[in-house]
């Protein structure tokens, strides 16, 4: 194309000294650019470079401009076709890039999509999950000074629960609580971590309710409902504590039920109680015989089943009347054992009224343990010092009331008294005083004191224990304590 230019203008006639020449010139030229225009088809770049060089040759058609030659307007035509094709290559890779662009906004668009789908159902999922799970907790801090040895004044985080309870549906759910004791656990301390409840409760179309796993015993006012708000006093009743073990629990099956009369009852068979663990060396025997012997779930033995009964009676709006029975060998026909025949029953009955600001509770339980009087002699007769003997009954009850004086909307203050009488150890049956069965008097406690709670899920509590036998054990008790 440039070649039939440059032809095309040699064959203008040009002179720098006559105006009408460079009139002619211009008008010569569009004609030939009108001429190329149709012959190129209009072809955009090509017309501009022709345009560009009418603009050039215009210049130097100007009296003051120096002549250009067609040499160097040929050499101007193809650094200008250069550029145009420089020009339309990066408007290409621009094209190109953009499309690319383009796709990869689009892919980064679905992932966002699909990110956004998965975390929707991953919240869905959480919260459904939350919906269905509760976590509860409760724990202790108490403070004793005895009065008669006030060097002896201490502190101790009694207890720290969580517990987490997750129904999977409507009528199944697994209660789990987990406890640690005494704040550090190792082995140099006093510490215990342990796992306070762990089944699972399905209920049947009838309204009954079956569950399988480790699960409190329903004896007592406070074994199943211990939490620091739900007694008075910094720390729990010495009855609930040394004849019943406090959070005493087996393993097992249950089955429980409440009736239109307003009587729930519950039933089971579990493990029960290892008197092959009896220490006639320590005196765990001595402050809670049960205490001593009890399983936990730990390897529990598991040769001679226990059974338990309980019935609740709340026919009457504030009052609670029950008892409760639990039975079963606890020598689980170890070989060499002496107190394989050995059978243990207890049996307890409560009562609790609650009516505006007075709330009244008392319980009575004894304990029996049969056949006990050759394994006892064996301990009398082995070189072990002064042997804690194993007592064929033992037993106790308190009376309780407690007023509460003054309560605002989150405030309460509420005074209590209790009395309580207990023996772990009233009688070792048919074995003689030379052996060293010493049978213990009742101990009697006064508790006077007082608890302070803040809303329903934090209290603080103060009291002080009289003991009537043994007075050296007489204290001041201060502790603060959480449920939720």
């Amino acid at each position: 194309m440039k070649k039939v230019v440059c032809l095309a203008l040699s064959a203008i006639p040009l002179s720098k000294n006559n105006p009408n020449h460079y009139t002619n010139f211009f008008y010569s030229l569009l004609d030939l650019l009108t001429n190329l225009g149709f012959q190129m088809k209009f072809q955009p770049s090509k017309i501009a470079s022709a345009l560009f060089a009418v603009g050039v040759l215009s210049l130097s058609a100007v009296p003051t401009a120096q002549a250009v030659t067609l040499e160097e307007l040929a050499k101007k035509l193809e650094a200008m076709e250069k550029q145009n094709a420089e020009l339309s290559a990066k408007v290409k890779q621009l094209e190109a890039d953009q499309g690319k662009q383009a796709v990869q906004v689009q892919q980064q668009s679905k992932a966002i999509e699909q990110q956004a789908v998965a975390s929707s159902a991953s919240g869905s999922s959480l919260n459904n999950w939350a919906s269905k799970t509760t976590v509860t907790s409760y724990g202790e801090i108490g403070y004793s000074r005895p009065t008669k040895a006030p060097e002896n004044a201490q502190v101790d985080v009694g207890r720290a629960v969580i517990g987490i309870t997750h129904r999977f549906d409507e009528k199944t759910k697994m209660v789990s609580e987990f406890e640690w004791e005494h704040a550090i656990t190792s082995a140099t301390d006093k510490g215990e971590a342990e796992v306070e409840q762990l089944y699972v409760e399905h209920e049947l179309n009838n309204g009954l309710r079956a569950k399988a796993g480790l699960f409190l015993m329903p004896v007592g006012l406070i074994n199943a409902n211990h939490e620091p708000t739900a007694y008075y006093g910094v720390f729990r009743n010495s009855v609930e504590t040394a004849i019943i073990p406090s959070t005493w629990r087996e393993v097992g099956l249950g089955l429980s039920g409440t009736t239109e009369s307003a009587l729930s009852w519950d039933v089971g068979i579990t493990t029960g109680f290892d008197l092959t663990k009896w220490d006639p060396k320590s005196t765990d025997g001595s402050d809670s015989p049960l205490r001593a012997v009890h399983g936990e779930g730990q390897f529990a033995k598991a040769r001679n089943l226990s059974a338990h009964a309980a019935l609740n009676w709340r026919g009457v709006p504030g009052l609670l009347l029950g008892g409760s029975v639990f039975t079963g060998k606890v020598g689980h026909n170890t070989a060499g054992f002496a107190g394989n025949d050995t059978s243990l029953v207890l049996f307890d009955v409560h009562a609790r009224y609650q009516i505006d600001r007075l709330d009244l509770s008392a319980m009575y339980t004894t304990a029996k343990l049969s056949n006990t009087d050759a394994l006892n002699i064996g301990f009398a007769s082995s070189t072990t010092p002064n042997p804690v003997l194993v007592p064929s009954k033992f037993g106790g009850g308190y009376v309780q009331a407690a007023y509460k004086l003054w309560q605002t909307d989150q405030y309460s203050l509420t005074p209590f008294v209790r009395y309580e009488r207990f023996n772990t150890a009233k009688a070792y049956g048919a074995i003689p005083l030379a052996a060293g069965a010493i049978v213990k008097p009742d101990e009697k406690i006064w508790t006077l004191g007082t608890s302070f709670k803040i809303g329903e899920g934090v209290v603080l509590k103060t009291d002080y224990q009289k003991f009537q036998e043994d007075n050296t054990k007489d204290r001041l008790n201060l502790g603060v304590g959480y449920s939720f």
